[in-house]
């Protein structure tokens, strides 16, 4: 259901593209405590695309190079990451692609790449995907506060969207492989086409890519966020995320879908399901997910 809201509309094909989503689909729903995978989710024989695996050296970003102050020396640091990338059957060389960005990749690109083979031939158009790429990153290393994932996932400012703007969707772009497979591959520049998905840190780095660059990635989805700020807790852009002060509202033109799993069960501190609320309820309060 959540990859049906990233690309229902035909953004790849009209750069132009634009919306108003309003309140319908908006509110808590519960699913389970059963869980089924849907049939689409599975391999169901349909025409395949292609995948691609290539690396990025940290030492050559501009963003997150791995030497940050604030990293735990005893936490290591990867020297490279990986991208995972695959591009449907149903892609057309030359087409501006919409595009979904997943985080600690290829975290479950698996079942992505199930539902584009599915999805993006489905007779039902409410059912349809576009044929987006789906473009899997991995994260720069180990976890929570210190950790250079940490730094990438928990920073409260625009750093993080930047670095897959500027830097992973360019090389994307450039790969050898890809171009000889596509040569004259593209993505759109339309903000509503172009999607980040993580769980829990991975959850607040993809709220954060939309909150503060609503120009360059508007549509959300979130499993388990930790949204704790536990990177670094005097950040100055604090002040600007939903869970900061409630007395100047702002809008953003963005849409998330959210999935917190229960505490519980899930094995969470209940810290994480609380401000999984707060920010839910902040968002609704100054009607920031239009």
């Amino acid at each position: 259901m959540a990859l049906v809201a990233l690309a229902s509309n035909p953004v790849c094909s009209a750069e132009r593209y634009s919306e108003n989503p309003g309140s319908e689909g908006n509110g808590n729903y519960t699913i389970g405590p059963d869980y089924k995978v849907d049939p689409d989710l599975t391999d169901l024989g349909n025409p395949k695309g292609k995948y691609f695996e290539f690396s990025m050296r940290l030492a050559d970003s501009k963003f997150f190079r791995g030497a940050d102050a604030t990293l735990d020396p005893k936490k290591p640091v990867r020297e490279q990451r990986m991208i995972y990338v695959y591009v449907p059957a149903a892609y057309k060389d030359g087409t501006k692609a919409a595009v979904l960005v997943t985080l600690d990749g290829p975290s479950r690109l698996n079942l992505v790449r199930n539902a584009l083979d599915n999805l993006t031939i489905a007779r039902d158009p409410k059912r349809k995907l576009p044929a987006f790429i789906a473009i899997g990153v991995q994260n720069g290393g180990s976890d929570s506060k210190g950790s250079e994932r940490g730094l990438e996932y928990d920073t409260m400012s625009d750093r993080f969207a930047r670095f897959i703007n500027d830097e992973v969707l360019p090389a994307v772009l450039k790969n050898p492989e890809i171009r000889t497979a596509y040569p004259h591959i593209a993505f759109t520049d339309n903000p509503w086409g172009k999607a980040a998905m993580g769980g829990s840190s991975g959850g607040a780095a993809a709220l954060t890519m939309g909150w503060f660059r609503p120009d360059l990635f508007r549509r959300l989805i979130t499993y388990s966020g930790t949204f704790v700020d536990q990177q670094d807790d005097d950040a100055p852009e604090e002040a600007a995320y939903p869970l900061g002060p409630r007395g100047t509202p702002e809008n953003r033109p963005m849409r998330d879908t959210s999935k917190p799993a229960n505490g519980s069960e899930a094995g969470q501190p209940l810290l994480y399901p609380s401000l999984r609320d707060r920010t839910r309820e902040s968002l609704r309060y100054s009607a920031a997910v239009l």
